[in-house]
């Protein structure tokens, strides 16, 4: 089997890319246009190794993305733009992405005869959970445009297995946690916050919840879902039931670090912020046998030391493509660092 994986030098892509690399003989593809959010250097060692073929280019291009499709059996496409944040200054960059590199997505692997298409969607499309955690039929209400973003791909990619057939599975997972995490996401943020001994910024009142889940337990859902027969035209929420409030992420962090919970700060919220995101992987559990392995309360640990023992890997980052990013939005803490 030969598998393209769009998006594959940032988190998500770069953690399954290796974790496929492990589990299975398959040939892999990356696909990735290294934007801010893409670092080779999340998979050096898988192409030195040529574990994987690197391909650099832009899911919005469809000579590129032509390119890389050609002669794969399936397509797991997560690239995207996926901050929040960024999608409320910069709504237009990810419509074009989200949903325009979608489409050319969708378009290639029509062409090319894709047997088995999985699109990566997220639990933002849901808007609030309320009471109940969201099922994949819950209605769509995104509150943000990075998640009116991904619900659109999500649609659109529903409809290319309505209208044409294409053999789409459609995923929406809670919030991924783990190595390689670009700084400007929560865990990171805060952990280097802390590691400076710089407050970490929480929104409002710090009691907005979300579902967590490791990468890697997210990575063997998906791979699950590779292999799985029959569910063409399916959706698949992938959660783990471990919800945490925003101060109890950062109370966690700081504590791993024995550090003092004062340096918790709140900051003035930001628009449209979801108060809890919850999904039920009742589905996933049943069709799939697949569960959780492990557990955020021990996880995170290992995730704070992860940033704490990598501190060049983020300072790298932090020096380069994201530097206009905390220069506008976290001056204070590069001057901590020292950057």
């Amino acid at each position: 089997m030969r598998i393209l994986v769009t998006g594959g030098a940032g988190f998500i892509g770069s953690n399954f890319a290796r974790y496929i690399s492990e589990k299975s003989t398959a040939e892999i593809v990356v696909l990735d246009k290294l934007t801010y959010a893409g670092n080779l250097e999340n998979i050096r060692d898988l192409i030195d190794s040529e574990r994987i073929l690197f391909v650099k280019g832009d899911v919005c291009n469809p000579d590129a993305v032509e390119r890389a499709m050609k002669g794969c059996d399936a397509v797991v496409h997560f690239a995207a733009e996926t901050h929040v944040d960024r999608s409320i200054a910069e709504a237009g960059t990810f419509v074009k992405t989200d949903v325009y590199g979608t489409f050319v997505m969708l378009e290639t692997a029509r062409s090319e005869n894709v047997q088995r298409f999985i699109h990566i969607s997220t639990d933002e499309v849901y808007g609030e959970s309320k009471r109940r955690a969201c099922r994949e039929n819950s209605p769509l209400y995104p509150r943000s445009p990075y998640a009116a973003s991904k619900a659109g791909a999500d649609r659109l990619a529903y409809s290319y297995f309505s209208t044409f057939d294409l053999p789409v599975v459609i995923t929406r997972s809670v919030n991924n946690y783990g190595p390689m995490q670009h700084p400007e996401k929560a865990i990171p943020l805060f952990t280097i916050c802390a590691i400076a001994n710089h407050p970490l910024p929480i929104y409002g009142s710090g009691k907005n919840r979300r579902e967590w889940i490791h990468v890697e337990d997210h990575c063997r859902a998906l791979l699950m879902l590779l292999r799985e027969k029959g569910i063409e035209g399916q959706t698949f929420n992938i959660g783990t039931g471990e919800r945490r409030s925003t101060l109890q992420v950062a109370r966690a962090i700081v504590d791993a670090l024995d550090k003092e919970r004062s340096l918790i700060r709140s900051v003035k919220d930001r628009p449209g912020h979801v108060l809890s995101h919850s999904v039920n992987s009742e589905k996933l559990i049943q069709t799939t046998g697949w569960k959780p392995l492990y557990s955020f309360d021990q996880e995170i640990k290992r995730t704070v030391g992860w940033y704490e023992e990598n501190a060049e890997w983020w300072r790298k980052i932090l020096l380069g493509t994201a530097r206009p990013y905390f220069e506008n939005g976290h001056p204070d803490l590069l001057t901590a660092l020292r950057m």
